[in-house]
């Protein structure tokens, strides 16, 4: 069973910049995708970047290019999203996922283990 513990999330103002982080268990299985979506409250679950095994595949959600970037550690689990000029739309609910087919996919139902979540909330 794969377990995925989200954190870094919090209270910051437009413009500034989060680092969130999500750490998957031991057993996790290895050459699996992860992935960041995230939920605003009254809105469907959206994906906002992916990474394959290897770090070398990604993909961003338009709204999220160019000020997010993904990231991931496999000597430690880990998986990062460095987050810059924030922005009041960008309040969520960020969840992390994986994939094990190492699939880099944008859609919900790719990925099979979930996070509980962290908030990320923008506002002055």
């Amino acid at each position: 069973q794969v377990q995925l513990v989200e954190s870094g999330g919090g209270l910051v103002q437009p413009g500034a910049s989060l680092r969130l982080s999500c750490a998957a268990s031991e057993r996790s299985p290895s050459r699996s995708s992860m992935a960041w979506f995230r939920q605003a409250p009254g809105k469907e679950r959206e994906f906002v970047a992916a990474v394959d095994w290897s770090g070398g595949d990604t993909q961003y959600a338009a709204s999220v290019k160019g000020r997010f970037t993904i990231s991931r550690d496999n000597a430690k689990n880990t998986v990062d999203l460095q987050m810059a000029s924030l922005e009041p739309e960008d309040t969520a609910v960020y969840y992390c996922a994986l994939d094990q087919a190492n699939r880099v996919f944008t859609t919900t139902r790719s990925y099979g283990y979930w996070g509980q979540g962290t908030q990320v909330t923008v506002s002055s």
